[in-house]
This record gives structure tokens, C-alpha cells and sequence, in this order.
């Protein structure tokens, strides 16, 4: 059942947002640190990032990180950390962050949105294919320092 989702722009690291990130980071990363007021203000504050959050009934339901930075070749857009409130998923949450990051990074400049997706995440993935991106052939390579 589809409800009606509200997004918003996070301005400020509150209590609220610490509490919500508690409970949603570990829906999406079992090796991620634990939130604090000062990591989510370290984001919040940086230049070229919005957190968007989701609330449904008041209450966040889920989040994304949209990330814009420019580069020789044009402002480029990445979305990133998109999870959902497990109890909160199929119910449009995740499409009204991820139309309103797209939104958002146009309205900026940016003309493509790149962000990824493990294979596992068989809903999410349908859901950006049904909201127009399109899978990349690339590589992906990560350094991780020791």
C-alpha cells in the first residue's frame, strides 16, 4: 500500500536523526559505525552533499545521501546510502527519495545520477530500472586502506 511520503532536506544533526540513523544504518550496513550527532553534522554541513530523509506519519522511514561534485567533464551527481525502514518498504518510500534526489541534482546542473546497487537488493534494483537508469558495463575497483 501506497502512502503519502514527505522529504526533506536535513538542515541540522537533532536527536531525532541520531535515533532514526540507529535504527536504519544497520538495515543497510552491518560494518557501519554507530551515527553520532557529530558524524551526521560532519555530512550535513559538507559542501555538495544533501542527506534527504523520508518521513511517513511523521516519522523517518528512510533516507538517502545525494552527492554533487564537479569535475572537468560537467557537475556530476551520486546517490548513495539509500535505505528504507524495513517496515516502511514497498510502500513508495524509497521512489519519493530517490525522485527527489534526481530532482534535486538536476536542478543543480547535474545531467546523469550514478549511484550503485548490490545484485541482492533485487527490489531497489527494479525500482531504479522503473525510474529510467539504466545498468553501466564498468568496472568497479575499490582501495581499501589497511
Amino acid at each position: 500500500m501506497l502512502v503519502s511520503v514527505d522529504i526533506e532536506v536535513v538542515r541540522s544533526a537533532t536527536e531525532e536523526l541520531v535515533r532514526a540513523f540507529g535504527r536504519l544504518l544497520p538495515q543497510l550496513s552491518g560494518s557501519a559505525e554507530p551515527v553520532t550527532a557529530g558524524s551526521l553534522r560532519e555530512i550535513v554541513d559538507w559542501p555538495g552533499t544533501r542527506l534527504l530523509v523520508a518521513r511517513v506519519d511523521g516519522e523517518i522511514a528512510g533516507t538517502l545521501t545525494l552527492v554533487t561534485f564537479p569535475i572537468l567533464t560537467g557537475l556530476r551527481a551520486w546517490i548513495e546510502d539509500v535505505v528504507v525502514d524495513e517496515a516502511a518498504r514497498g510502500r513508495g518510500v524509497g521512489e519519493a527519495l530517490t525522485r527527489e534526489a534526481v530532482r534535486l541534482a538536476r536542478a543543480s546542473g547535474a545531467t546523469t545520477v550514478d549511484l550503485t546497487s548490490r545484485p541482492s537488493r533485487v527490489a531497489a534494483n527494479r525500482l531504479y530500472v522503473k525510474l529510467g537508469f539504466h545498468l553501466r558495463e564498468s568496472n568497479l575497483y575499490r582501495f581499501t586502506a589497511t
